[in-house]
């Protein structure tokens, strides 16, 4: 009996794991929708999406998210209460974070570019059921969050037009609630506002963003050029450059990457860019690279036109003109300017919110009413209003600065599991043949006899004479040999030489090898040991760095071992060889890029408050349950494996026969996060027609 309780046992948790594990196909039917009116299909023909939008278009959609509240409030908000004119540095390092983040994020939108759900739908085709739904859930608090950020930056900025006349009000008539000493009605209604727009099918256009980010960054020119008759280096020396200490810079530092949130939206738009695997990279680091510089300058003004501890946290920018005696004119132009930011950065929150709700519901994660689409609007309007709502009532409810602190790490979570996927990833082998097929859609076009199109503009040729290695001699003809493994080395430059030479002596695999079931194993398992061993040695630093700078024995080499097991995991993965499938664009220096983000986002999540990680820990709690107790039973990706499992079972039962030859009438085929087809079952044929030899041949 307790062999047969052990068996059912593993079997349970097999099961349970395939569950987890199983992965959405690009091509994979939407489930019972037939009308596109989302953005699962590959083919934008179907999906409904017009394919408009240039790369300067998606950068000026990563702008405008980012530099609204992050421009007009976060940098005040973090120089007065955590870092003082330190803030510069923290915003360098929130911009390390966020670029390694970022790049990360561009190869998986090159990897599946056609798809809408942004990370979410991503980690669903490359990695796995829950690791999506884990990012999913974090998306939605990422937006939902910001979108109540952006409603209560909006009201602040109004309440500082009126010379604070509102919040003195509500503040003497309205009582104290949970975060705020009275509630933000009229940040309730900013929200609700934008929620009827949205839910009316007017979505913002990109001429609209466009004028608004233009109007945005002349504003930003007028601060610099007119705070610099304002400035007072004594603002710097008299009071110090980092007041609250290193510490404190590393802290803010967490803050700060909230200002860097918003080319998310950019990965949104996989269905209506019109070279996807081109512009959403470029966009992303384009953006992010343009945000950095407008905090650091903006940072720099502000930190010299005031002494840090008399920054309005709130309003920072519109005030601090009001301080220094400026004309009445000076406000009123920050003002509307911080208007116009702070209306297209919470249009950028609430835009893609509905959208993520939607994918997840469509795929059966999340519950079957959030997918309806109104027939008049074309929206998803239910997901719309609710998440909506619910993001004005936390506008009402919480202060600003606990807002940004909840965003920041919902958002470094879904980072950190997107470079854990990447890292991943790489080292994944190709589980079935290629072959060319046909399939629909603009940019895949596979016909046996033609060359076929990997997506990105590659162009992969069948021809025998690719195999033929170059002549040694004269140059013209090739031969099926092998070339002597010295004269290929002598090809190679010095620093070539010797670096291949050191590759070889500590085991690292070169070009030709294949990554096996085997090797992604051994990543899997180094990966999850390394997350460990970096979240031990960010809570060694955090709580014990006073120990390691007053040189403790026992904490110096508690860091240098885990340090050594953090190097030991890289060199493990190195030692695995990596898939060399290429895409138009991919994440430099792996697995040390992926690595290090991992490493500086678990840190800057360890540096928020304690209560951020208790409200992150109930955010995901209700997320388990929801998954574990509805998703994992209700996937439409489930149901179809269990639909064709039934129907090749009702196969072998009428046509033994054609089963037993390993013959099936209708091959499935889908895209592979590579971009390409697969058709298993016609590759012998397919190969040997063309004088390949069958993989495990000679």
């Amino acid at each position: 009996m307790d062999s047969l309780g052990l068996e059912a046992h593993r079997a349970r948790v097999n099961d349970l794991r395939e569950k987890m594990t199983r992965t959405k196909t690009i091509q994979e039917p939407d489930h019972d929708h037939d009308d596109g009116d989302h953005g699962g299909s590959g083919d934008p023909a179907k999906s409904g999406f017009k394919r408009c939008l240039t790369t300067l278009d998606l950068t000026s959609l990563g702008v405008g998210s980012c530099c609204g509240t992050g421009m007009y409030v976060v940098a005040g908000l973090v120089a007065r209460d955590v870092a003082g004119p330190g803030v510069i540095i923290s915003f360098a390092i929130a911009a390390i974070a966020s670029i390694l983040s970022g790049v990360c994020y561009a190869e998986f939108g090159v990897r599946v570019p056609k798809t809408t759900g942004s990370a979410y739908m991503y980690s669903y085709v490359t990695v796995g059921e829950f690791i999506a739904f884990v990012i999913g859930w974090n998306l939605i608090l990422e937006y939902m969050i910001g979108s109540a950020a952006g409603a209560c930056a909006l009201s602040a900025c109004l309440d500082a037009l009126t010379n604070h006349t509102v919040s003195t009000y509500m503040a003497a008539h309205l009582a104290p609630v949970i975060e705020r000493p009275y509630p933000d009605f009229v940040a309730f209604f900013i929200g609700f506002v934008m929620t009827c727009v949205l839910a009316g099918g007017v979505s913002k256009s990109v001429m609209f963003n466009n004028i608004l980010n233009a109007i945005n960054i002349a504003v930003w020119v007028f601060i610099v050029i007119c705070g610099l008759f304002y400035v007072d280096s004594k603002n710097w020396t008299q009071n110090g450059f980092m007041p609250y200490g290193f510490k404190g810079v590393l802290s803010g530092a967490a803050t700060c990457f909230y200002a860097f949130i918003g080319f998310d939206i950019i990965a949104t738009t996989g269905e209506e860019a019109r070279n996807p695997s081109r512009s959403i990279p470029i966009a992303i680091v384009g953006s992010l690279f343009t945000c950095l510089t407008a905090y650091v300058s903006v940072s720099v003004i502000l930190t010299l036109m005031l002494p840090y501890f008399m920054i309005n946290g709130d309003s920072a920018l519109v005030d601090m003109f009001v301080q220094r005696g400026a004309l009445d004119a000076a406000k009123y132009v920050v003002a509307f300017g911080s208007i116009c930011a702070l209306t297209v950065s919470l249009l950028g929150s609430m835009f893609p919110m509905p959208r993520v709700i939607y994918a997840m519901a469509r795929d059966g994660l999340l519950f079957e009413f959030l997918e309806r689409i109104n027939s008049r609007t074309k929206t998803p309007l239910l997901a719309t209003i609710v998440s909506g709502v619910l993001a004005s009532f936390i506008a009402m409810l919480v202060g600003l600065s606990t807002l940004v602190q909840m965003m920041s790490i919902g958002t470094l979570m879904a980072y950190t599991l997107v470079s854990i996927s990447i890292l991943i990833l790489r080292y994944q082998p190709d589980t079935e043949v290629v072959v060319p097929q046909q399939v629909d859609g603009p940019d895949l076009e596979y016909t046996a006899g033609r060359d076929p199109d990997f997506g990105d503009g590659t162009r992969q040729k069948y021809k025998d004479d690719e195999f033929l290695l170059p002549s040694q001699g004269d140059g013209k003809s090739s031969s099926y040999g092998s070339v002597p493994f010295e004269d290929d080395m002598q090809r190679l430059g010095w620093f070539k030489r010797n670096c291949k030479l050191i590759k070889m002596h500590l085991g690292i695999p070169g070009d030709e090898a294949e990554p096996s079931d085997r090797s992604a194993r051994i990543v899997i398992i180094t990966v999850a040991v390394m997350f460990l061993v970096m979240i031990m040695f960010c809570l060694l630093v955090d709580f014990g760095g006073e120990y390691i700078i007053d040189g403790a024995a026992w904490a110096i080499i508690l860091a240098i071992v885990l340090l050594l097991v953090i190097a030991a995991g890289v060199f493990t993965i190195l030692r695995q060889p990596m898939n060399r499938r290429k895409f138009q664009f991919m994440a430099p220096a792996v697995p040390y890029l992926p690595a290090g983000a991992m490493f500086i986002n678990i840190y800057l999540m360890l540096k928020l408050p304690p209560l951020t990680w208790a409200r992150l820990g109930v955010w995901l709690l209700v997320g388990f349950l929801i998954y574990f107790l509805y998703s994992i039973h209700n996937s439409k990706k489930g149901k179809n494996m269990l639909e064709k499992q039934k129907l090749q079972e009702m196969t072998a039962i009428d046509h033994p026969q054609s089963m037993t030859n390993g013959t099936v009438s209708h091959a499935e085929d889908h895209v592979h996060p590579n971009g390409i087809t697969h058709a298993q079952d016609e590759a012998p044929k397919y190969m040997a027609s063309n004088g390949f030899n069958h993989p495990g041949g000679p």
